[in-house]
């Protein structure tokens, strides 16, 4: 093969490999549009949940039967969260307070809490669950969030970064659905908080001077929220409660584990793991 052909067998194959990257950002901005992150996800996680998408709408049953047999359609990686917060939750089931998460998003996690407390302590009317998340995204970007290799930073790591903006509306009528049902539901159970979590938590413990955490779980994913969540929320959390992290040691959010580290004396902390799920961490005060 002459050099011609060879350069322009190799310009033809980058030509192909950009079209191919190209698809593929087109692929998760359309089946993930707020989660996807090109620069942490391979091209088989856009394959899988393009065809999860596919799969879904064309599985018979209806919704709610789908829903029913929902282990036929949820990805490994969500089940996996979901029974870390399982864990998580049978760790603080005897320890006295509400479960407070900084970082709904789509609101599977808060959800998840709530149901797990229905189903094992139906009587337990004191254990709140509340959420805080701005739904614009994130605020700002903090010289702490950027600290690193750049290219091993999430793309959503911006201004405005895992804005979902109808989510908020959508949670507050998951919340109403949830309790139709829901044992002892003429007390109230679910609760968000939607804003500027600087400003919310301080209405929200002047609203509520009486809170004990028996479970913070820091999702805010930067530093200023992170820290402010640790100043506020971790003087109200008793002797075997559990701080959760779930970007604690993570290269694509530094921020979280700079807010840690001035905020908790981290060699007093056992932190532990999940062999299952590779993000959720956390640490029982007082162990």
């Amino acid at each position: 093969m002459s050099r011609k052909m060879k350069s322009r067998s190799a310009a033809s194959g980058a030509s192909r490999k950009l079209r191919g990257a190209d698809d593929s950002i087109k692929q998760a901005a359309e089946v993930s549009p707020t989660m996807h992150d090109p620069r942490t996800q391979a091209h088989f996680d856009i394959a899988s949940r393009t065809a999860l998408e596919t799969y879904f709408s064309q599985s018979p049953g209806s919704v709610t039967e789908k829903l029913e047999n929902f282990a036929k359609y949820v990805p490994r990686q969500n089940l996996a969260r979901f029974l870390a917060r399982y864990e998580i939750f049978k760790l603080i089931k005897d320890v006295q307070g509400s479960i407070v998460e900084c970082g709904v998003l789509f609101g599977g996690g808060l959800m998840s809490f709530a149901k797990l407390s229905t189903i094992l302590e139906p009587y337990n009317f004191q254990r709140r669950i509340i959420g805080f998340d701005s739904f614009t995204g994130f605020p700002s970007i903090a010289k702490a969030d950027t600290q690193g290799r750049p290219e091993r930073k999430s793309a959503h790591l911006k201004q405005h970064g895992f804005a979902a903006h109808d989510a908020f509306e959508d949670i507050v009528r998951a919340i109403e659905l949830y309790d139709i049902s829901r044992f002892l539901n003429h007390f109230p159970k679910v609760q968000v908080i939607k804003g500027d979590f600087e400003q919310t938590v301080k209405q929200f413990l002047l609203d509520y001077p009486h809170l004990v955490v028996s479970c913070l779980y820091l999702d805010f994913d930067i530093y200023k929220p992170t820290r402010i969540a640790l100043e506020n929320l971790l003087p109200r959390m008793p002797k075997g409660a559990v701080l959760v992290f779930d970007e604690l040691n993570e290269e694509a959010f530094p921020g979280e584990t700079t807010a840690v580290m001035e905020m908790v004396d981290l060699n007093s902390l056992r932190v532990r793991r999940f062999d299952f799920e590779p993000r959720i961490s956390y640490a029982v005060i007082g162990d």
